[in-house]
């Protein structure tokens, strides 16, 4: 006898599958599409911020970038609090009420503002502990932007739930406009380092304006018993990135506190240089990826697929581009900025190598959490938290380039647990995984020889600008060659994705 609630075989297996084959064909086109909107988005702003960056530079001088770099110490720690992991509590934990979606709400806004309240009241000893004493208003000011990033947590977890990208690129592209803008007209009338701190603040406002509208929800009064399931993702969520920004951001308070303002305003200036290739790489993938992984996440196989494509992907663009980078610096740095920024050259070739590296395991992080494994990714920022203030720490007794080298020769003892739970917890052997990483560390070798050969042949009077785009072409070439021949099966992969791309986009 057959029971009531059996489940009563497909009859016919073939359609399954194929039902199965076009789902997941819809899915990849649509991240397909979502890449593309972020990569454009991204792209397009990021030359109009690099140029407005360029000229800010020259009217700035490296104090006024160290003082900014002081006074954006407390807002990582408190950005992510006024949110409080709410977004990707709405993005991973798919089945929550519309009510208590809007009790989160209500509790996002009033994270937002007790937490402007919290730096308007450490501003002082924050000035105090950096000796100056101009910075109290510079971190009040600079921390306004925690009440907007309460404020449209809901509507962007939500933008992101629904896999709404488009408009959430548009809205990130906006942003950086309208920051770049604000902040070099601010820096030609002016206004010093307030041209960097207002400029922040405008942009932030005006893209928490633009969510808000786009995909508002109402509030609800908060009941703990409705909402402890988020409220504790929220919180393995909010412990992980606090730990995350707070070991990102402790060689800037080492360099600022033992070396002094002008030392943290080259080593600022270098890491930013370092992580914009890889963070407007990265962040196409670690931005979009999380809404897809949450969707599939009880399909194993679906997970290994994206694991293996997206880490071959994000290796082959971040690794030529973060090592070259370095690769060039010597020839970049005083011909963009000027002779004044030369210092920033050696911490800028040292904290280049370590870019390259860690934009997979910022990837992995997000896999593990998307899968439900939030509290292992807490314990591993935590245990982060602990070891690099110590490299950072011995390091700077050699400067910005010792606590640049604090990066490289501590950071494999973050990544390597990541990548170890990784396989274990989505199925995938070692093997298949590094087979992945193979078309971009082959490539980049080959790129490293070709432009390090190319630095003796080219002649010592050349002008620099002609050393560098000599430099960057024959980097490109040898990457690309190098890629082309020894994987081209590969590389003939991505672009048959980016043709059809293209062509889904046409229709």
């Amino acid at each position: 006898m057959t029971s009531p609630n059996a489940v009563e075989p497909d009859p016919n297996p073939i359609t399954t599958a194929s039902a199965v084959s076009s789902a997941h064909t819809q899915m990849d086109r649509s991240l397909a599409t979502s890449l593309a909107w972020r990569a454009t988005a991204d792209w397009s702003s990021q030359i109009l911020s690099w140029a407005s960056l360029v000229i800010v530079a020259r009217l700035l001088s490296p104090a006024d970038f160290g003082i900014v770099s002081m006074a954006v110490i407390l807002l990582p720690y408190l950005k992510y609090v006024s949110e409080f992991g709410i977004p990707r509590a709405i993005i991973t934990l798919r089945d929550m009420s519309q009510e208590q979606i809007a009790q989160l709400n209500t509790i996002a806004v009033l994270m937002g503002l007790t937490c402007f309240g919290v730096a308007s009241l450490m501003a002082k000893p924050v000035a105090i502990f950096f000796r100056t004493q101009a910075l109290a208003p510079v971190v009040i000011v600079t921390c306004l932007v925690l009440i907007p990033q309460g404020a449209r947590a809901v509507s962007e977890g939500l933008l992101s739930r629904d896999m709404k990208f488009g408009e959430l690129s548009f809205f990130d592209a906006i942003n950086a406009i309208v920051t770049a803008v604000t902040t070099l007209v601010l820096a030609i009338l002016g206004y010093g380092y307030w041209s960097l701190v207002i400029g922040n603040v405008v942009g932030v406002s005006v893209r928490c304006v633009l969510l808000l509208r786009s995909r508002p929800h109402r509030f609800a009064l908060p009941r703990l018993s409705r909402v402890r399931e988020p409220l504790q993702f929220g919180w393995h969520v909010l412990v992980s990135t606090v730990a995350l920004n707070s070991y990102q951001r402790l060689d800037n308070l080492t360099a600022g506190r033992v070396l002094g303002q002008t030392a943290l305003g080259f080593y600022g200036i270098a890491w930013n240089l370092a992580n914009v290739p890889l963070e407007k790489v990265t962040s196409l993938v670690t931005y979009v990826i999380p809404s897809y992984l949450a969707a599939v996440q009880s399909d194993l196989s679906a997970v290994r697929r994206y694991v293996r494509t997206l880490t071959e992907g994000l290796a082959l663009a971040t690794f030529p581009a973060t090592i070259g980078l370095g690769l060039v610096a010597r020839e970049l740095i005083p011909l963009a900025f000027g002779p004044k920024w030369n210092a920033v050259v050696l911490p800028l070739e040292i904290l280049s190598v370590y870019a390259a590296f860690r934009s997979i395991p910022a990837f992995l992080a997000k896999v593990l959490t998307a899968m439900g494994n939030a509290r292992y990714v807490m314990w591993n920022d935590l245990v982060a938290l602990g070891i690099l203030p110590i490299a950072f720490y011995v390091g700077s007794h050699w400067g910005i380039a010792g606590i640049a080298w604090g990066w490289v020769l501590a950071y494999p003892l973050v990544a390597i647990p990541l990548y170890r739970k990784t396989i274990q917890t989505i199925g995938m052997g070692s093997g298949e995984y590094f087979r992945a990483l193979r078309p971009a560390l082959s490539g980049t070798l080959v790129m490293v020889i070709a432009v390090v050969i190319a630095k003796y042949v080219l002649p010592a009077g050349q002008p620099l600008v002609v050393r560098l785009v000599l430099e960057i072409v024959i980097g490109v070439l040898a990457y690309t060659s190098a890629v082309l021949l020894l994987h081209g099966d590969r590389a003939l992969v991505f672009i048959n994705m980016a043709r059809s791309l293209r062509q889904a986009e046409g229709q």
